[in-house]
């Protein structure tokens, strides 16, 4: 548990925090600040969100405390506009968690009792629904709960996620593989005819079975393209450097030279 010493500056730090923030918004303060909106601020917070997350994914601890400081800003910046409007106030905020995480913890703030971690997922949905007044609404409002703002891939992870604890889902995971390769052959069709509105389509669909199959093996596909992502990064770089090893500059290169370069490179970080 914290010591005292600690308590007392994390209230102080918190304080000090608000108090900037208010300064800031106040007639003396800044005037850029000033003419902040939720609408003008709600791309900052999103930008704050995805840094932090790059950090995390890097390991980069001494960035993820600078990028999580970033967020905490922004997010008393929010409840510091919400304040001047008679919304809420940041004391509101941290009130608010505090009770949804008491209420949706009764095996450790009550009585209740969980064998494992599973338990516990299960009855924190059944609490998140009591919470939400929604234990009978029908599967259709279950999946129109997920925010459309979400990253398309994170959404059908979710949306998929929401309509399987309505009982609509594969039963294995040899029977999602079997959707994929039905999705597969229809967008092989497709692309065989040359329809490109059906390719549009059909690609679509094989996207969203395949983040099915991912929920199947307990991946989250929004993470495992982001992983895909900075694989390929990684190698385009080193693709880069083995060419102007070979005197041959990126924009230079061959189709030819850079597919070698790429193989070579592949088969070097696979065998590592």
């Amino acid at each position: 548990m914290t010591d005292l010493k600690s308590r007392e500056e994390l209230a102080a730090s918190i304080i000090e925090l608000v108090e900037l923030t208010e300064k800031l918004r106040s007639p003396e303060g800044c005037p850029w600040d000033r003419e902040q909106t939720y609408a003008s601020v709600k791309m900052y917070l999103l930008e704050e969100c995805y840094e932090a997350l790059d950090a995390i994914e890097k390991e980069d601890y001494k960035e993820m405390c600078i990028e999580l400081g970033d967020l905490l800003f922004m997010i008393v910046f929010l409840a510091q506009l919400s304040h001047e409007k008679a919304l809420f106030s940041m004391t509101d905020i941290i009130k608010n968690i505090v009770k949804k995480m008491k209420f949706r913890h009764p095996h450790v703030f009550g009585d209740m009792v969980v064998e494992n971690s599973e338990e516990v997922k299960q009855n924190w949905q059944k609490l998140k629904m009591q919470e939400k007044g929604n234990i009978n609404k029908t599967a259709s409002s279950i999946v129109e709960e997920v925010p459309l703002c979400l990253p398309a891939l994170l959404r059908a992870h979710r949306l998929s996620k929401k309509a399987s604890k309505s009982g609509f889902d594969w039963k294995t995971k040899e029977d999602v593989w079997e959707k994929v390769k039905e999705e597969f052959k229809e967008l092989s069709d497709a692309i065989k005819d040359g329809e490109r509105s059906r390719v549009r389509e059909e690609t679509g669909d094989l996207f969203f079975s395949l983040v099915n199959l991912a929920r199947h093996w307990d991946f989250n596909s929004e993470e495992l393209l982001r992983d895909a992502n900075s694989k390929f990064v990684d190698r385009f770089k080193r693709m880069d450097h083995e060419l102007n090893s070979s005197g041959i500059k990126l924009g230079e290169a061959s189709f030819e030279d850079m597919n070698s370069a790429w193989d070579k490179i592949k088969k070097k970080t696979e065998s590592d």
